[in-house]
């Protein structure tokens, strides 16, 4: 008898819902951190140390299982994630001290990047047009990011049994998530390995990409690096921002001072989903720029009204730069890639997320918070500038050679007008997608 399965149009949602909660959970533990360090006395460097962990751990994952699925299927990695994230859960329950807080802060980044690719190859595998898939891969990170805060922010603050509601409350989310992935269809060829040497190599530490995905990856790479780099700029100085810059002490209210961020990203990620690549990009680099420069005259001269309306732009900008990044990736990857690629996605992603907010984590005791937010948003944009002036390079290349081979001269032949556009695409890029090949992927569900 066969096993029932979801419709693949609600099977996209529970994965959708899926990547939202792994990203919230992935936040959720921010608010409590002051907590804990008021209740187990544990220094700032220790704070540190407690946010590095978490993603050491998940690189590690990326790193090592991030092209898993597209050998053994997606739906057996999803599941062994969601398990190790519900044990995750429970040691957050039960830590008395920062040793088990770190163990289950390692646990979590350990699952969050084995799902975190796996989850996004499987929104694109499912897709039920291009457009909800794009609008799904840039809205749900940052939805997820933003309901973790404020949630937890408002638990803290209000609820009754602060250190253990909000784990309560996503422990029973993946229960019920990992139970509706028991009749999700499986989307991935499981093409398996040819032998144990293939095993080995598959889950040996790596982070590459398929060669014909190489160059729209690097082109999309100054996005990635410059959007997640803000992103941990807001999650890891945020809370000591809006707390000493702006006198604000209440845990609900300083998490709704950061959701401003995401929530500006997820909406972002929703009303552009029609405009191509080029155009978020174009969109994104400048926003990006001016949220991030108008945050820091906010801080700088102590406003929160300019503080906001920073991170409303920059939020904005993350979302159009990160989303441009993804689809011009996405158009460009086989269907038993797409793990691999994702995964290598988010290994860059979370090194721009992590070593500068780690980095300024250590430094902010020695030389003050002020200067250090100076230069975490001098950094982000020159990030942004260089990112925008690759995307414009890359664009008047694709046009000379475009223009040059419309030329009679150079005009190629009835038979091979295909072929010929193609390499043309190939060696040079589009002009809308930031030099990468945009061909319709192949074998889409």
């Amino acid at each position: 008898m066969a096993r029932p399965h979801l419709h693949p149009h609600r099977a996209f949602w529970v994965v959708a819902a899926t990547v939202v909660m792994v990203l919230f959970a992935s936040a959720a533990p921010s608010p409590l951190y002051p907590v804990y360090q008021e209740l187990w006395g544990f220094s700032a460097f220790t704070l540190t140390a407690v946010f590095a962990i978490y993603v050491l751990f998940m690189l590690v994952s990326l790193v090592t299982v991030g092209s898993l699925s597209d050998h053994i299927g997606r739906r057996p990695v999803l599941a062994v994630a969601l398990v190790l994230l519900i044990a995750s859960m429970v040691l957050f329950l039960v830590a008395d001290d920062v040793a088990v807080l770190m163990v289950a802060r390692a646990l979590q980044g350990l699952a969050t990047g084995a799902a975190i690719g796996t989850l996004t190859a499987t929104v694109v595998d499912m897709q039920p047009t291009q457009r909800l898939g794009s609008a799904i891969t840039g809205a749900a990170p940052t939805i997820g990011l933003a309901g973790g805060v404020a949630v937890a922010g408002v638990l803290v603050q209000y609820a009754p049994a602060p250190r253990f509601l909000i784990y309560e409350v996503i422990l029973v989310a993946f229960a019920a998530l990992l139970l509706a992935l028991l009749v999700i269809p499986e989307t991935s060829q499981r093409v398996g390995f040819t032998s144990r040497r293939h095993i080995a190599t598959t889950l040996a530490p790596q982070a590459s990409v398929p060669k014909d995905v190489r160059r729209a990856f690097l082109g999309a790479v100054p996005a990635f690096i410059a959007t997640w780099s803000l992103g941990g700029l807001y999650l890891s100085l945020g809370s000591s921002v809006v707390a000493r810059v702006f006198g604000v002490d209440n845990h609900a209210e300083a998490g709704a001072l950061l959701f401003v961020f995401f929530a500006s990203a997820a909406t972002t990620s929703l009303v552009i989903t029609r405009t191509g690549p080029a155009a978020k990009l174009t969109y994104g680099y400048p926003m990006l720029t001016a949220g991030a420069l108008l945050s820091l005259g906010g801080i700088l001269g102590e406003s929160l009204p300019l503080y906001l309306v920073g991170s409303l732009v920059a939020g904005s900008g993350f979302a159009a730069c990160f989303l441009g990044g993804l689809d011009s990736l996405s158009a460009s990857t086989a269907p038993h890639q797409r793990g691999q690629v994702f995964s290598a996605v988010f290994v860059v992603s979370y090194l721009a997320f992590s070593v500068p907010a780690v980095i300024a984590g250590i430094v902010v005791s020695h030389i003050g918070l002020h200067t250090t937010v100076v230069a975490y948003v001098t950094y982000v944009t020159v990030l942004a500038v260089l990112g925008g002036l690759v995307m414009v390079y890359s664009r008047r290349v694709a046009q000379r050679v475009t223009t040059g081979a419309g030329s009679p001269g150079n005009a190629p032949s009835a038979d091979a007008t295909d072929t010929g556009i193609a390499e043309l695409v190939v060696d040079a890029g589009p002009v809308d997608s930031l030099d990468t090949p945009v061909p319709a992927p192949s074998g889409r569900r």
